[in-house]
């Protein structure tokens, strides 16, 4: 399928300028020892939570595999539904735009902003407006635009990037909070309250009563939205705070900005994902505020609504038998919190508003793999399962994980779905390639990888503690396995043959 319009030049947008490979800037990370202790503390409570969440409900495998039917239906006929979600917004009272690119939608936006003749918006939290850039957008075009999410404001606050799905500012600890709130908090609006503290409370109601200010006197709002019904035109926000509810009913205009995956079929399909979103990421039975709105109504809520569907390298991943399962998630952030690898580096080394194992799937099917921080984020992993056996609509991330490492690694053409792409090969892996032809020639040839298991079993007491070349920085922090005493083939047969003899003697006994 394709959306309308054509691609832009510039294509979907790159990765967070400055930003190194992941091993560099996870190399970083880990040498700051506030950022992990605040990441440590912070995944291992939320994980316990929804740990305990999902625990109360029976049938959350059958839920897991309705949500996956859910998605893998609506991505398989996308293309009717995305038609059936505009005819209905705009029967509603609506205006639905398409946009192919992030330069495309923040044109778009930022028109329909000057149209209003406003100079600002507040914002409830979207990743698709922070996929494409959208607050650096309006502020060339003079337009400020205010976060409203309590760590999204933080993170404005601190001039700073999110690090987290849920919880944006995690990498921030409530002293740094504190100082930043006291800090920056006049330059944007109303400034904190003298003495104030780094009790939650406290913060919470420094924010409250700098934000509601904004609240009141804003003309525009932008959005995003968890889920899109293409049977009513419905679009669903869920949050915690109150903010999304005040920005989504308070403005005179409402502008949406949702990935073009974020579609459902019919209303029944979110009484699913009422169940499984919310417990996967804030560990909650039901989120607090769960608002719904269905294009425009006289004299209650925005009177002009427009809803901007974005593409940007969505119908690229489409076309990814194996990838486009990643168009399955609902940014729950269930993966982030049980990654081994993101406890220890962080958001900030994915280069992207995408961060932990769905990030390293998602942003390089999104953004291509030119760049060194795309090429290398899908080996940001260990492989380990638990970002797929806590996911909530059962993506399998490892296996996305492989199949994108065996696309950089090669190099070259591949092939999806009948479409030759060609696809850079990242720098550096040279070697890798070289060892994944030579595994492949031993295995096509199973009397020299017999041969070879003898010769390495019979040689084993030559093993080297280190390896040689570039295998030394592997052997630096590991021990060198030790081969066996003898193959595993030559230990089944042997086995075997064991097994058959006393079956032999006992027919030979037999009268």
């Amino acid at each position: 399928m394709t959306t309308r319009g054509t691609q832009a030049a510039d294509g979907p947008q790159a990765a967070l300028p400055g930003t190194p490979a992941f091993p560099e800037a996870a190399r970083r990370a880990v040498h700051d020892p506030v950022l992990r202790a605040n990441l440590r503390h912070a995944t291992h409570t939320i994980r316990g939570r929804r740990a305990r969440a999902v625990a109360e409900l029976a049938d959350w495998d059958r839920l897991r595999a309705a949500g996956k039917a859910i998605k893998d239906h609506t991505l398989r006929h996308l293309d009717r539904y995305l038609v059936q979600l505009e005819e209905s917004v705009t029967a509603a009272g609506g205006t639905v735009h398409w946009a192919v690119d992030a330069a495309e939608a923040c044109r778009i936006v930022t028109r329909l902003v000057q149209a209003t003749g406003e100079r600002e918006v507040v914002k409830v939290k979207s990743m698709a407006t922070q996929e494409i850039s959208l607050n650096e957008a309006l502020e060339e075009a003079g337009i400020a635009a205010y976060e409203t999410d309590l760590a999204e404001l933080i993170v404005q606050l601190g001039h700073d990037r999110p690090s987290h799905i849920l919880v944006p500012a995690i990498h921030r600890n409530r002293g740094e909070i504190r100082d930043l709130f006291a800090r920056e908090m006049g330059r944007w609006g109303r400034p904190a309250p003298d003495g104030l503290g780094d009790d939650p409370r406290e913060l919470a109601e420094a924010a409250r009563r700098h934000l509601r200010e904004k609240f009141l006197r804003a003309g525009v709002a932008v959005s995003g939205a968890n889920f899109m019904v293409a049977e009513t035109g419905t679009l669903v926000v869920f949050e915690s705070e109150g903010n999304g509810r005040m920005c989504l009913t308070l403005p005179e205009t409402l502008i949406s900005v949702v990935g073009i995956e974020k579609v459902v079929p019919t209303f029944r399909d979110l009484e699913v994902f009422l169940q499984t979103l919310p417990r996967s990421s804030t560990a909650e039975r039901m989120n607090p505020y769960t608002t719904m709105w269905t294009g425009t109504a006289g004299g209650d809520g925005p009177s002009a609504f427009h809803l901007v569907l974005l593409d940007n390298g969505r119908t690229d991943t489409l076309a990814d038998a194996v990838g486009r399962q990643a168009l399955r998630c609902i940014r729950c952030s269930a993966c982030l919190n049980v990654c081994p690898v993101y406890e220890r580096a962080g958001g900030h080394a994915y280069g992207s508003v995408y961060p932990g194992p769905i990030g390293a799937v998602l942003s390089p099917q999104l953004r291509g793999t030119g760049s060194p921080v795309d090429a290398s984020l899908p080996f940001a992993s260990t492989l380990c399962g638990a970002c797929e056996e806590v996911c909530p609509v059962a993506i399998d991330i490892p296996e996305i994980l492989v199949h994108l490492r065996e696309r950089i690694v090669q190099g070259g053409p591949a092939t999806r779905e009948g479409v030759r792409v060609r696809i850079r090969p990242a720098r550096g892996h040279a070697a890798e390639r070289a060892a994944l032809r030579a595994a492949r020639l031993l295995l096509d040839h199973p009397g020299a990888l017999r041969a070879g298991e003898r010769l390495l079993a019979r040689a084993r007491r030559l093993r080297p503690r280190r390896l040689p070349g570039p295998g030394r920085a592997w052997t630096d922090s590991r021990d060198l396995p030790e081969p066996p005493e003898q193959p595993f083939r030559d230990w089944w047969a042997q086995r075997e043959r064991q097994d058959r003899t006393p079956r032999r003697q006992d027919q030979a006994g037999t009268p």
